[in-house]
C-alpha cells in the first residue's frame, strides 16, 4: 500500500492518497499570513488506519515550510496540535492569545 500527502490548492485542501486514491483531506483557507484549517475527514473505508494523524502532521510540516501560521478551526487539527506540542509554535497569535 503506497501513501502520499499532497497539497491540492485547486480544492484548498491537503489530501492523503492511498494507492493513488483520495482517502482523506484537510480543508483550509489560505490567507496572506496564515492557513486556517477548517475541516479534516478520512473516508469511512479508510478509517482506523491512522491516516488522519499522518495527514495533519504532513500538512503542518508543509505549512511550517511556508513560514505561515496556523489557525485550527477544525477540532481534529486543534486536538492534534494540543497532543503534539512540537507544532504549537505554528499557532497564529490570535489563537494563543
Amino acid at each position: 500500500m503506497s501513501e502520499e500527502v499532497v497539497d491540492n490548492p485547486g480544492k484548498s485542501r491537503f489530501e492523503i492518497r492511498v494507492d493513488g486514491k483520495v482517502a482523506g483531506f484537510a480543508d483550509y483557507l489560505l490567507l496572506p499570513t496564515k492557513v486556517v484549517f477548517t475541516h479534516t475527514e478520512v473516508l469511512p473505508e479508510y478509517g482506523g488506519q491512522g491516516l488522519a494523524g499522518r495527514l495533519v502532521a504532513h500538512a503542518l510540516d508543509l505549512t511550517r515550510d511556508t513560514g505561515l501560521k496556523v489557525v485550527p478551526r477544525c477540532e481534529y487539527v486543534a486536538g492534534y496540535i494540543e497532543r503534539n506540542p512540537a507544532y504549537k509554535d505554528l499557532l497564529d497569535p490570535s489563537v494563543t492569545g
